[in-house]
């Protein structure tokens, strides 16, 4: 037997209720913590923090990477300091997520993101993802726009766990006129 939404006007209202109530449970949880472990370059401070969200929220059969891409962006879009862009093309390719303050003096982030086949590859797949900003030239966009500290963050998953390893891509002080 098949449930069918009879009408628009109801499916709006099963929208707007599901959407409230999610917001509600998000909105009970806040993130500051996180990223002042990503301004200070704490991984072990995020892995705990990240590796509590996976432990509370997902079923262990949520493992495709783009279901980690969707989590952890939403948990980063809950800061009214940065914004928080996905997809991004910089460099050579398309980085994961880039997060950067709206003043060019603030700090700004790159995080690549890679799902493990074991809990025997997290570290190795973090630091691949970390090399892959760094290959790939992802900080270039934010560099261009004219950050001056851009922070990379190598990120891997597998079931609720996950890794995290940390990399700079400041520019040289010559650069800096």
């Amino acid at each position: 037997m098949r449930v069918r939404i009879p009408n628009i006007e109801i499916k709006t209202i099963y929208q707007n209720t599901i959407m409230n109530w999610m917001k509600g449970l998000i909105k009970k949880k806040d993130f500051h913590d996180l990223y002042c472990a990503m301004e200070d370059g704490d991984v072990q401070k995020m892995k705990e923090i990240l590796n509590g969200q996976l432990f509370h929220t997902i079923s262990f059969y949520d493992s495709a990477e783009n279901f980690y891409h969707g989590f952890l962006t939403g948990i980063l879009s809950q800061s009214e300091n940065y914004l928080v862009k996905s997809n991004r093309e910089s460099g050579n390719g398309r980085s994961d997520i880039m997060v950067k303050s709206p003043s060019l003096r603030g700090r700004s982030f790159i995080l690549e993101l890679k799902v493990s086949d074991s809990m025997d590859h997290l570290k190795e797949d973090a630091e691949k993802a970390l090399q892959q900003i760094y290959d790939k030239n992802y900080m270039e966009e934010l560099l261009t726009e004219g950050y001056r500290k851009v922070d990379c963050y190598g990120v891997s998953f597998f079931r609720k766990d996950c890794e995290v390893r940390f990399g700079t891509g400041q520019i040289p002080c010559f650069a800096i006129l």
